[in-house]
């Protein structure tokens, strides 16, 4: 802000001569109309005045009009139209709430307020980005709606972007003399986000402003070493570049080549990320000596290289051809390493003129094309924005991480689809999503009236797993009504949390009492098909953090409590609590589960076992130990009709067994099957068991003509409780299947 009172002419009363600053703006990038952008200074310049006299607190630095001026000057810097600079003029003083988006919309026009609302709706990052107090559930919810309308608008609009980075960057450098909490906060909000931001959009000079400003804050000891070490051979190096630079220049024009030769300034921040990286001093940093060559065409770059590398010795693996492999945000650039003159070692950077104002103004140099005629420079502008319109992904990620940071830092590496919806717009998923995924990806509306799905043309089950390229459909019913099953994971409708999370929150908006009754429908069917009866429900709902168990029945109609849950509660209630069960069951043979000490034995150690075949237990039923003569001790279900037998008849026989701390077998379990018979009934259901890698031992069918039913009893080897639950719904799931569930004492 200083820079803008020293650089233009000043008033009588030591303020801003705002005529004479838009004359400098106005040569440095023609403008269309000075008048409008003078009214602004001026209406901006009102309002701070006003705030002088208004607020006592306020202070010559907390100046909005004079960080306006700031950030119009960087943005001019980054070519960018008159809209953009009248809208980072006024920025500060709708975001200070000194003025409001209507008052801006009436006076300066409509596309100006929507870049300025733009930019206030992206300042949710930095809420985000710091920790929450106070309400925090209610402030996550408003702030991620911000951050989603703001990324809508930044794809719209990348100038929202630009605006935003030149705010920040006018931020860190007004931070200097500020309190080191602050300087800290705004340092880390800008490494974090802004830095890679300014580097996903090319912005090559903005991008090293704020991450060695950034950096000096952050890590201010290294910093001032680095920057000490800089210092102190700065006036040896500079002599040492010039020298080096004429004599390459002398070489270029010896072969013909047209080149600017100039030193390169290395920036701090780099060179600690490289000492770090490659755990080297300072001393062996190469790059701190470095020259950049500009040359008019490509062939001219790499004519360049051979005569750089005909003078010097070419450094090993220190070679880099981004021009033949740009990087993802655009950037083009030979690379190389040399042994210079008096040993010394040094980088040289070569890249055409269009390439080095690419490097510099990223989607900047290309924001004059934008609306044109060019096609080829369109196209370089869509690919330069293309990460934007990526960044509606951002949504999804808010809801199943929160982490921000991570998602703005990070590359889109191969863990994502690229659909098409039937207009032919492109959809970006992650991998291994659904029909209903994309469904609830184009609209909340469309996920909730979703019966069915077209890919490529074909209908296809609502599991089906997308791949890229594929052009989706989605059939929608009259009315939005979601169904329970897409929440249970087992079936594998959803994918996503934020599909999820909108099927959960249509449920959550439903009438309590249908949620109680569905939910209690869907709880006593589960553990119906496990066979888990005489339950305490209320000691049920205690388990799972619900006081009663109409709450509980009423969590699970809400999507707000998974049935998985519920049920492995209802072991913990029917197991005692001296013997609670632990879950981590690994691969095994049932054969092998006869004899494995998976089972101990109470207060007799070790003896030979048998699982009873009448009730075949699998781990996370309760049990009870029966001494046979000469076959060891056979393990029962607590609720086996013949265990009940024996207590009566044999009870000194009657021992407690508990299943041991890490099983690693496969337990047999007898399940029966009700359906209408068709053809292809008994492949569909064994392609189920199948797909699952579970192994039959044994099965039986009975066909019943007189009403078309058929009636099958499966034994299957299963690792555990949660396996079985899957299993049985998958079934279930299928055409012309009445009933499934675990076979039952008579």
């Amino acid at each position: 802000m200083v820079k803008v009172r020293e650089n233009y002419a000043s008033t009588a009363d030591g303020g801003v001569d705002i005529g004479a600053w838009v004359d400098h703006i106005d040569a440095q990038h023609p403008l269309e109309d000075r008048d409008t952008l003078i009214r602004a200074c001026r209406r901006s310049l009102a309002i701070d005045r006003k705030a002088v006299r208004e607020d006592r607190q306020w202070a010559p630095g907390a100046s909005s009009f004079l960080t306006g001026l700031e950030m119009a000057q960087i943005l001019t810097e980054l070519r960018l139209d008159q809209e953009t600079l009248v809208a980072a003029v006024l920025y500060r003083a709708v975001r200070e709430e000194r003025m409001t988006l209507e008052a801006v919309r009436s006076e300066f026009g409509e596309a100006i307020a929507q870049l300025i609302e733009g930019v206030v709706q992206m300042a949710a990052i930095s809420t985000l980005h710091r920790p929450l107090k106070g309400n925090v559930l209610g402030q996550a919810q408003g702030q991620q709606d911000n951050v989603r309308r703001m990324l809508v608008t930044m794809v719209d609009d990348v100038r929202v972007a630009l605006i935003k980075l030149a705010e920040r960057t006018c931020a860190i450098r007004a931070v200097k003399d500020a309190p080191p909490e602050k300087r800290l906060r705004v340092a880390r909000e800008v490494f974090d986000i802004y830095a890679p931001l300014a580097h996903r959009l090319g912005i090559g000079h903005i991008k090293w402003e704020l991450e060695d400003l950034s950096f000096r804050y952050l890590h201010e000891s290294a910093y001032k070493k680095i920057a000490k070490l800089l210092d102190e051979k700065r006036v040896d190096r500079d002599a040492y570049v010039k020298r080096v630079a004429e004599i390459l220049r002398g070489a270029l024009a010896e072969s013909d080549i047209q080149a600017e030769v100039a030193g390169r300034a290395k920036h701090i921040y780099s060179i600690w990320r490289k000492m770090r990286r490659k755990g080297i001093d300072f001393s062996e940093v190469y790059d701190i000596r470095a020259l950049r060559v500009l040359v008019p065409e490509v062939r001219d770059c790499y004519a360049a290289i051979g005569v750089v590398h005909g003078l010097w010795r070419h450094i090993p693996h220190e070679f880099d051809d981004y021009i033949a492999n740009p990087k993802e945000n655009g950037y083009q650039s030979l690379h190389t390493a040399v042994v210079g003159p008096e040993g010394k070692t040094m980088e040289v950077q070569i890249r055409t003129h269009d390439m080095h104002e690419d490097a510099e103004l990223g989607v900047c140099a290309h924001w004059r094309y934008k609306g044109t005629d060019n096609g080829g420079s369109e196209a370089a502008y869509e690919a330069k924005i293309n990460w934007l319109r990526q960044v509606i992904e951002w949504q999804e990620d808010l809801g199943e991480s929160g982490n921000l940071v991570e998602q703005l830092r990070s590359d889109v590496g191969g863990d994502r689809i690229y659909v098409f919806t039937p207009e032919g717009h492109v959809v970006d998923m992650p991998r291994g999503a659904t029909p209903l995924d994309f469904a609830y990806k184009i609209h909340t509306e469309v996920g909730h009236a979703c019966r069915g799905a077209k890919v490529n043309g074909r209908i296809v089950p609502l599991t089906h797993t997308l791949r890229t390229g594929d052009q989706v459909s989605i059939l929608r019913g009259s009315e939005a009504a979601p169904s329970r099953d897409w929440l249970n994971p087992g079936l594998g409708y959803i994918q996503t949390s934020r599909a999820r999370a909108k099927v959960t929150h249509w449920f959550k908006m439903q009438d309590r009492e249908q949620n109680i009754a569905d939910g209690k429908a869907v709880l006593e069917d589960e553990l119906g098909r496990l066979s888990l009866r005489d339950l305490d429900l209320d000691a049920l709902a205690r388990k799972v953090n619900y006081s009663s168990a109409s709450d509980m029945y009423a969590a699970i109609g809400a999507g707000d409590l998974k049935p998985a849950q519920a049920v492995k509660a209802a072991q913990r209630v029917l197991e005692p609590a001296d013997r609670q069960l632990d879950f981590r069951f690994a691969r095994g043979r049932s054969d092998k589960a006869k004899k494995d000490p998976d089972i101990h034995i109470q207060g007799v150690g070790n003896l030979k076992t048998t699982i009873a075949q009448c009730c075949s237990p699998v781990p996370g039923d309760p049990i009870i130990g029966y001494i046979t003569v000469g076959r060891g001790v056979t393990v029962h279900r607590d609720d086996c009709m013949n265990l009940l037998q024996l207590r009566e008849q044999e009870a000194s026989r009657i021992i407690e067994v508990d299943w041991g701390p890490e099983p690693e077998a496969r337990y047999p379990v007898t399940i029966d099957i009700e359906a209408y018979d068709r053809a292809g009934l008994l492949n569909d259901i064994t392609s189920v068991l199948a797909n699952r890698k579970l192994n039959v031992l044994s099965m039986q069918t009975q066909s019943h003509s007189d009403s078309n039913m058929a009636n099958m009893t499966l034994t299957v080897e299963i690792g555990d409780i949660d396996q079985l639950s899957r299993l049985l719904a998958s079934i279930r799931q299928l055409p012309n299947v009445m009933d499934v569930h675990r076979h039952r004492e008579a």
